[in-house]
């Protein structure tokens, strides 16, 4: 599945940054994650993970199993999202963070999202966002490319 062109500069990877900030100490450690989901977020928390990743509302409806319909229908009524998909966004949102610090930028992250990657299996990193298993896989990657372990 082919992502859609991603346009950043830099200026829009301190944006992407200033998004993301507010999430970070409820994904920090595993303690906060849990709470955090439990508690479940607010569904504006799903509408800034489609500004930050870049994600079409197609592939964010197939990878997070929800609809954009629904995710605004709940913002419109303040409510907050289930457990499940709760934790999927955090973990998304921690992602995200790790592959800004690690490639520079958004947009090189979301490049290297959407290329085959050899320690995956030579698949697309993207196609495994669906679980929260894949999501940890991506992670796994990430720390494998930070310490040059490219094998």
């Amino acid at each position: 599945m082919k992502n859609k062109a991603y346009p950043i500069n830099e200026s829009t990877s301190q944006i992407v940054s200033d998004i993301i900030a507010p999430y970070h100490k409820m994904y920090a450690n595993p303690i906060a994650l849990l709470s955090s989901s439990k508690t479940g977020l607010n569904a504006k928390a799903a509408l800034d993970f489609i500004n930050v990743s870049g994600f079409s509302y197609q592939e964010f409806q197939d990878t997070f199993k929800t609809t954009v319909k629904t995710i605004q229908n709940y913002f419109t009524q303040d409510l907050t999202l289930d457990a499940s998909l709760s934790e999927k966004l955090l973990k998304s949102f921690a992602l995200y963070e790790k592959g800004m610090e690690i490639f520079g930028s958004a947009q090189a992250f979301h490049a290297w999202l959407n290329t085959s990657a050899y320690g995956l299996g030579n698949q697309i990193p993207f196609s495994l966002m669906d679980t929260i298993t894949g999501i940890s896989l991506i992670e796994e990657e990430l720390i494998r490319i930070e310490y040059g372990d490219l094998a």
